[in-house]
């Protein structure tokens, strides 16, 4: 079990790496399941929306772009989060952008883990989960 954090076209944040990972271990198991290998991606816009024309054919910006490898219950996958829309969000949802990074990190696991976010009711739980999650870290 294994959860990386790398930088792409960005440079290097000053994010609490521990904290991160303690919280998406806390997640998945809480979740009835067990930490396999997860990589959290930060990069920028360009680099997310090649990836998201690349492999899913989106022409579009967006903050994640999550790539599932799990099996069975061993929670696996890749997370490209973009930070610019992360900031983007954090100022328009008028959060700061540690609790949106947060929220953006938890969502793509919920996603590994097989939560999904297509209709209006898978919405409301996905941003229940990610809210009971979120509640659970001292953003100060």
């Amino acid at each position: 079990m294994s959860i990386h954090i790398y930088f792409e076209e960005i440079e290097p944040l000053n994010i609490k790496k521990n904290q991160v990972k303690s919280g998406i271990k806390a997640l998945i198991t809480r979740e009835f399941n067990k930490v396999g290998l997860i990589s959290i991606i930060l990069c920028s816009d360009n680099y997310l929306l090649d990836i998201n024309k690349k492999f899913l054919n989106h022409d579009f910006y967006t903050d994640i772009v999550t790539f599932n490898y799990c099996e069975i219950d061993i929670i696996s996958g890749d997370l490209f989060i973009s930070v610019d829309r992360i900031k983007e969000n954090a100022n328009l949802f008028n959060t700061s952008f540690n609790k949106e990074l947060y929220r953006v990190i938890y969502h793509g696991v919920l996603h590994l883990i097989g939560y999904n976010d297509k209709t209006d009711d898978e919405k409301v739980v996905m941003r229940q989960k990610e809210d009971f999650y979120l509640n659970e870290i001292d953003f100060r």
